[in-house]
């Protein structure tokens, strides 16, 4: 993967993209990394913070990794912290379930102890700011950020934290084209199961190793040394998967994303030629056509769009089915 220097490829993908598709898709895109990050947490937040995180996701690598940037991600990410303590976890942690009754946990992942995390995260910090320039920019970016996963230093928000400084290491280092985001959340959402596995490749492993005792609370409690676990793990199946995600991206969405906007565009001046309407409207007669394999639905001919003659109707659903299921 890395012989195959697909930050080069990427930009001859964009070259042939005309600027004002490029800005359009670059924005899709975007929005689609966010949306899909909260997805893939099982959590489905109103557009706003969906937004809101997309925005921050655009800026990554403008700002260096420290703790001060760690807790102003970690703000924008839980939004709503009246029932979250912001900031480094100062107890325990543990990715799994608990069983009933009496709470016990059934960790499948025990995160790093809280007296351990200044120190760890330290380390994260000076590995983006010296280490990592030394090496390829998508091997540095799965280290650091399933480096971040492994340990979990915050009680809420790692997971998207996590693939966010996916973004970071390779916008900073100049892998992805200016202004592009490669929307690799949205690749981790559609192959979910080997995201899991990659992800409880390391956990699994080291769960054996970890001396823990249940609390009061149905937390865990680490009781032997386990700092070393976190500083060091061999990320090759993460590099390996996170390759993966980048390559669809860059083979898969980059130019899919740019054909369907062009043949949007297309249709929207066609049907302009058979009847004039605001962009508006015309957006929402697409959305009806493409919602229904191409033809308007009963409800949209006799609401919607009512006032489009027989003829009319039949037109447009002919431009549409030329465009978009045509082999």
């Amino acid at each position: 993967m890395v012989d195959r220097d697909l930050a080069l490829r990427a930009r001859k993908v964009l070259d042939e993209v005309p600027r004002h598709i490029l800005s359009r898709t670059a924005a899709f895109l975007l929005l689609k990394d966010s949306r899909s990050s909260y997805a893939i947490e099982g959590e489905k937040p109103p557009q706003d913070r969906i937004q809101r995180w997309g925005r921050a996701i655009g800026e990554a690598g403008r700002h260096p990794i420290d703790i001060e940037e760690l807790l102003r991600l970690q703000s924008l990410v839980i939004g709503d912290a009246r029932f979250v303590k912001l900031g480094l976890r100062t107890e325990g942690g543990f990715v799994g379930t608990r069983e009933h009754p009496g709470l016990r946990p059934l960790p499948e992942h025990i995160s790093a102890r809280p007296e351990d995390l200044p120190d760890l995260v330290s380390g994260m910090i000076a590995f983006d700011q010296e280490a990592a320039s030394a090496l390829d920019p998508v091997i540095a970016a799965a280290v650091l950020a399933f480096g971040f996963i492994y340990a979990h230093p915050f009680e809420d928000g790692n997971g998207r934290i996590h693939r966010y400084l996916i973004h970071h290491m390779l916008a900073e280092r100049g892998f992805n084209p200016p202004g592009v985001v490669f929307p690799v959340s949205a690749v981790m959402l559609e192959e979910i199961d080997r995201y899991r596995h990659v992800l409880e490749d390391y956990s699994r492993r080291l769960l054996p190793v970890v001396d823990w005792r249940p609390t009061d609370g149905g937390n865990v409690e680490v009781l032997n040394d386990t700092a070393d676990f976190y500083r060091f793990f061999d990320a090759t199946p993460h590099a390996e998967f996170l390759y993966r995600c980048v390559h669809r991206t860059i083979e898969r969405d980059l130019p899919e994303e740019a054909r369907f906007l062009r043949r949007y565009d297309s249709f929207c001046r066609r049907a302009e030629q058979i009847v004039d309407m605001p962009d508006t409207t015309l957006d929402l007669l697409f959305r009806f056509l493409q919602q229904n394999e191409g033809q308007l639905s009963k409800r949209a001919r006799t609401r919607e769009f009512a006032q489009l003659t027989d003829d009319e109707a039949a037109a447009v659903e002919r431009i549409y089915r030329d465009l978009f299921t045509a082999p």
